[in-house]
């Protein structure tokens, strides 16, 4: 099995933000490869189905993203799943809006849900990144990741999310080159492929005018969860 998740913050007032384009990416693969309808299951919304024959649960971690790798662990010690089982797809500041790269193993670059998953799971999992650009100053970060795509991203991000999902067999089958070539030469086509009728995702809206936001919200200290192992992670993004 592959366990694919993407990381993002439940709820629907951080649905559009820049930080859960690991949501839309695995809710884009959900909806093309017809999974079964999304559950509650291990801290999270899970949906189980097939990539050209090959079996993968699609996961969302319901712990916000400080506390992403408690839903994937609970998953994969379910499963018996190793790390290199493992798919993570996420957003990365280091790289230009709508390029992707993928890769294994390695560093968290300062990313909340990837520091959480080292903690839980250490770093030999997949990844793939999907840029969503810098702001350009430090101090503008956490505004920028905790903050909508503008309306103009949509000539993007809606074709890159589509090419992810139309290229994910190549994930199932563990060719993540085959994959990064795929997605490229699906946005390099041009070709503008209307969704089909099951595969209608939701608008990506106009930046919203800028308010003061946490870094990353945190699931409530009082889950027992969390007291059992003493670990509450906090702190702002890549600050």
């Amino acid at each position: 099995m592959l366990l694919i998740a993407g990381l993002g913050n439940p709820g629907a007032q951080y649905q559009n933000n820049r930080h859960n384009v690991g949501f839309m990416a695995v809710d884009a693969i959900h909806r093309r490869h017809g999974f079964a309808a999304w559950r509650k299951k291990f801290q999270a919304l899970v949906s189980e189905g097939q990539i050209d024959g090959a079996r993968v649960l699609l996961l969302k971690p319901a712990t916000y993203m400080n506390e992403s790798g408690r839903a994937v662990r609970e998953a994969a010690q379910f499963y018996k799943l190793l790390p290199r089982d493992i798919l993570v797809i996420y957003d990365e500041l280091d790289l230009a809006p709508g390029k992707i790269r993928m890769k294994l193993g390695g560093g968290h670059s300062g990313h909340n849900g990837l520091r959480s998953l080292h903690a839980h799971l250490g770093d030999g999992y997949r990844r793939l990144r999907i840029g969503i650009g810098h702001p350009g100053d430090k101090a503008r970060v956490t505004k920028w990741v905790l903050g909508d795509f503008a309306k103009a991203d949509r000539t993007w991000l809606e074709p890159l999310i589509d090419a992810i999902a139309d290229a994910a067999p190549a994930l199932a089958s563990g060719s993540d080159a085959s994959f990064a070539n795929k997605v490229h030469t699906l946005l390099d086509d041009g070709s503008e492929r209307k969704p089909a009728k099951s595969d209608k995702r939701p608008p990506v809206p106009a930046a919203k005018t800028e308010r003061n936001r946490p870094a990353d919200p945190a699931p409530s200290s009082a889950n027992p969860f969390v007291e059992a192992f003493g670990r509450f992670f906090k702190g702002s993004d890549r600050q």
